[in-house]
């Protein structure tokens, strides 16, 4: 849950030099751990803990969260050079992210405790630690609904952020989670470029307008680049934060509208493995910044997430060639397909939205992955 602290103008500089102080540690930490090759939190801990508390005036769970966010940071880029994200081994690009320090910037978000934390629902108000004190009567607030939840709800780490000139915390808390039911079918959707989401009941998650805005943001950005000017580089990272809120909302409403009709009709949902989906998808070079500007493994999280909340079945499947194989009949041919939009089997004859016939073929590999995981096997 993320609520929005109101802090004085003096509670809010004690909250900015608290960062700045864990960020600084945090890349001190960081480059004793490139120079001696330890990455594990409790052996970080003999090499940094005692240093980092003398030199920025950190307590002592605050000295071992920023350790801490320096392992996960380090376990964080060996998944994603296992994954390719840096390019190949050799690459330039590569060997520069292999070799220099992590770096955390002066205001990326600390992680707090209980111990560090403490929350005073009547009098909306929280105790937090920093690096002149303890502050008390922190101001905050939120929605009815993230202010019922962190007053309810058991409340876990938290993490403070700074954003835009705004204070959050963003606290995580304990929910019920139901049982998963057994579905009568699913609802497949297949993710795309033109259409975002497109699912198996012919339900398209993405129309003109939001496909205008994504053009009108790619050729704003062109011309940003293009300016080059320190006052154009200030717009275009205003711009991307914009841009990054916007997709972030609707995917949360294509996720729940997804989640919402599956539970509806008592279905589970299927969607298409996302692992490689850049490398798998072969784009004319116009779609590529398309595919790269939108975040579908974002999409995919919200899905999951939303799904386990309302006990909805949610299955991944391997999306090869269902772009290419009839719904109806089965038959397989790339000339089923003789353009973005179109299907046209060369067997049966159907013609149907290509990102349509695609939805249903997932929901197809869903029910059979579905059944041969969950039916009852002889003994």
């Amino acid at each position: 849950m993320q609520v929005k602290l109101l802090p004085t103008p003096e509670q809010a500089a004690a909250l900015e030099a608290t960062l700045h102080a864990c960020n600084s540690a945090a890349t001190q930490v960081a480059t004793v751990a490139r120079q001696t090759g330890t990455f594990r939190n409790y052996d970080l801990r003999r090499h940094t803990y005692q240093d980092i508390k003398a030199a920025h005036g950190l307590g002592a769970q605050a000295a071992q969260h920023v350790i801490k966010k320096v392992a996960d940071a380090y376990t964080t880029l060996a998944a994603n050079l296992r994954a390719g994200r840096y390019g190949t081994p050799g690459s330039s690009r590569r060997r520069r992210v292999e070799s220099n320090p992590v770096v955390f910037r002066p205001d990326a978000a600390q992680p707090y405790d209980a111990r560090m934390l403490s929350w005073h629902h009547d009098e909306r108000t929280v105790s937090i630690w920093t690096v002149s004190g303890r502050l008390k009567n922190v101001a905050f607030t939120g929605s009815p609904d993230q202010l019922t939840t962190v007053a309810t709800r058991p409340v876990g780490e938290c993490d403070l952020v700074h954003r835009d000139g705004r204070w959050f915390l963003y606290a995580t808390v304990e929910v019920d989670e139901p049982e998963v039911y057994q579905p009568d079918g699913f609802l497949g959707v297949d993710l795309g470029i033109v259409n975002i989401a497109y699912d198996g009941d012919g339900t398209r998650y993405a129309g003109a307008q939001l496909n205008g805005y994504r053009r009108r943001q790619q050729r704003l950005r062109r011309r940003l680049q293009a300016k080059g000017t320190q006052s154009a580089r200030r717009l275009l990272a205003r711009r991307r934060r914009k841009e990054a809120r916007h997709a972030a909302n609707t995917n949360h409403i294509i996720a729940k509208t997804i989640v919402a009709e599956a539970a509806r009709t008592g279905r589970g949902i299927a969607v298409e493995q996302l692992t490689g989906i850049r490398e798998r998808v072969r784009l004319r070079k116009p779609q590529r910044v398309t595919l790269s500007s939108w975040s579908f493994q974002q999409l995919g999280g919200f899905l999951a997430y939303k799904a386990r909340l309302a006990g909805v079945p949610l299955v991944a499947v391997d999306p090869r060639y269902t772009s290419q194989t009839c719904a109806e009949c089965g038959h397989r041919d790339k000339r089923n397909r003789p353009d973005q939009e179109t299907f046209h089997c060369g067997s049966c004859g159907v013609v149907a939205h290509a990102d349509h016939n695609a939805a249903r073929n997932i929901a197809t590999r869903a029910v059979a992955d579905w059944g041969a995981v969950n039916r009852p096997h002889a003994a």
